[in-house]
């Protein structure tokens, strides 16, 4: 007797597993049905007088009993396997609405321990791949960093070089390495910025304050005007004279609007102004410019990192509309590019959630 409830006990599935959950669920609901089921067996047997019963009586009250008990067992198992499923769906829309780069571990908690393994194992694979990720990424700002101070050096040096009288082959050699250098530091403070909004990094939202996003636009933008007169082109600002405020990483965001202008300036070949736009429902800053425009092709691409048009004449990067993304990913903004024929020149809005302090929020960019 032992051995045979030793046997059951051994056979009988784990604890904390879908198995187990569902016999739980469901063995309680078929025995009341097998004891209505006997029940009415017993009822019809015993208590009614089948004299006055016709043979297609009987059918029918079989039949209408069965499609009855079959019923409500139905029920309970589709409702016993929903609440089985319930952690797995949780997990299931945790993973639907993380972004790219929350590679944190996932919430085990109540995973039946058929699918904790695999859980367990998709776990150590994040952390693997963070950790990979997150090295990398040290690597590229403490490279941009460390090569900030001899490119500042050589640049010194160039500059110096070009103050005396020097031959017209050595000061052409001079003026291309103060190029090369300029081009230089400007990446590695790129690369930098790149680093700092990068979301998954660090909690850009930690170091958030609240300001009046058309003041601000104001006093920063009034630093490029003399970058633009010496191009000839107007630098105008459009803004409400009502505060809007938004909730922001100043530095961030400053890195943000020197970019857009800086890509205006550099690629709007012909413009004549360069317009910064701040409207208040909902809060945004566009910056448009009345150049060229963005061909469809590279419009799709202008914000991965690295990528230049083949078609663009200025010196770059590539990493000025990639920082703007990374940026605005950082604030829970959302961003599109609009460019001919749609606009007469190119323009880049990005609107802002506002004011939601520490808000976790992750908008993607829409067509």
């Amino acid at each position: 007797m032992w051995k045979v409830l030793a046997k059951l006990r051994a056979a009988f599935p784990p604890q904390g597993s879908l198995a187990r959950h569902l016999v739980l669920r469901l063995f309680p609901a078929v025995i009341v049905l097998v004891v209505l089921d006997l029940g009415a067996t017993w009822v019809m047997t015993r208590k009614i007088n089948f004299d006055t019963w016709l043979l297609r009586d009987i059918f029918w009250t079989m039949i209408f009993s069965q499609i009855f008990l079959v019923s409500i067992f139905a029920w309970v198992l589709i409702s016993g396997v929903r609440s089985g499923l319930a952690s797995i769906n949780r997990l299931s829309h945790e993973i639907s609405q993380r972004s790219v780069d929350d590679l944190q571990p996932l919430d085990m908690a109540g995973l039946p321990t058929e699918v904790a393994p695999l859980v367990t194992h998709f776990n150590d694979l994040l952390l693997r791949l963070d950790d990979s990720m997150q090295a990398q990424k040290r690597f590229i700002g403490h490279a941009a960093h460390q090569l900030r101070t001899p490119l500042t050096g050589l640049k010194l040096e160039s500059e110096l070089m070009l103050t005396r009288n020097l031959p017209d082959d050595v000061r052409e050699r001079a003026e291309r390495i103060k190029f090369v250098s300029d081009r230089m530091i400007r990446l590695g403070q790129q690369l930098l910025v790149l680093a700092k909004a990068d979301p998954s990094a660090r909690r850009p939202q930690d170091s958030f304050v609240r300001m009046d996003l058309c003041e601000w636009v104001r006093v920063s933008g009034a630093e490029w005007i003399p970058a633009a007169r010496a191009q000839h082109i107007a630098l105008e600002l459009i803004a409400p004279d009502d505060p809007v405020w938004v909730d922001v990483d100043a530095l961030l965001l400053e890195a943000l609007l020197s970019n857009l202008i800086d890509n205006a300036l550099r690629y709007g070949v012909g413009a004549s102004i360069i317009k910064l736009r701040v409207t208040a429902n909902p809060p945004s800053l566009a910056v448009e410019d009345n150049g060229p425009g963005i061909d469809t092709d590279d419009a799709a691409r202008v914000f991965e990192a690295f990528y230049r048009s083949p078609r663009a004449g200025a010196g770059g990067s590539g990493l000025g509309l990639a920082i703007v993304r990374e940026i605005a990913r950082a604030h829970g903004a959302w961003w599109n590019l609009v460019s001919r024929p749609e606009f007469s020149g190119t323009r880049i809005t990005v609107v802002f959630p506002g004011p939601r302090i520490g808000a976790r929020l992750t908008r993607q960019e829409q067509d």
